[in-house]
C-alpha cells in the first residue's frame, strides 16, 4: 500500500511546486515532482502513485492530455486538478475525465491537504466518484 501514499505532482511554476512538495512531505507523503504532462505521464507509469495532482496550463503538455493518458490506464490514480483558470467549462471537462477535485488557485494548503485526504481515503475503500 506504499503506492498509496505517493503523489504525482504536475505543475510548471517552480516557487509554487516547491510549495505544495513541502507540505504534502511534511504531511507524510512521497512526492515525485514533474514540470509538465509529458514528464508527469512518465512518472505515473514509473510510479503508481496512488494520486496525481495536476496543473491545468503548463508547456509541452497540459492537464488535458494528462487526464485523457490516465483515463487509459487499467487502474487509474484518483487526480486533482489545480488551476487559476476560471471557466467553468474547464471544470466541467475536467470531471467529465474523471478528476476527484478542482481546486482554483490561490487555495489553501489545509483545503489541499483535506482533497488530497479525501481522494486517497476513497481510493482506498474502492469508491468511484
Amino acid at each position: 500500500m506504499e503506492t498509496a501514499r505517493t503523489i504525482v505532482l504536475i505543475e510548471d511554476d517552480r516557487e509554487t511546486a516547491a510549495t505544495l512538495v513541502g507540505v504534502l512531505e511534511s504531511a507524510g507523503y512521497v512526492v515525485q515532482h514533474a514540470v509538465n504532462g509529458i514528464e508527469g505521464r512518465q512518472l505515473v507509469e514509473t510510479h503508481d502513485p496512488g494520486l496525481v495532482i495536476t496543473d491545468m496550463m503548463m508547456p509541452r503538455m497540459g492537464g488535458f492530455p494528462v487526464l485523457e493518458f490516465l483515463r487509459t490506464l487499467e487502474s487509474p490514480p484518483r487526480v486533482i486538478m489545480i488551476t487559476a483558470n476560471e471557466g467553468g467549462r474547464h471544470k466541467a471537462y475536467a470531471e467529465m475525465l474523471g478528476v476527484h477535485d478542482y481546486l482554483r488557485k490561490p487555495f489553501t494548503m489545509d483545503v489541499l491537504l483535506e482533497s488530497v485526504e479525501r481522494a486517497l481515503a476513497e481510493s482506498e475503500t474502492g469508491e468511484d466518484e
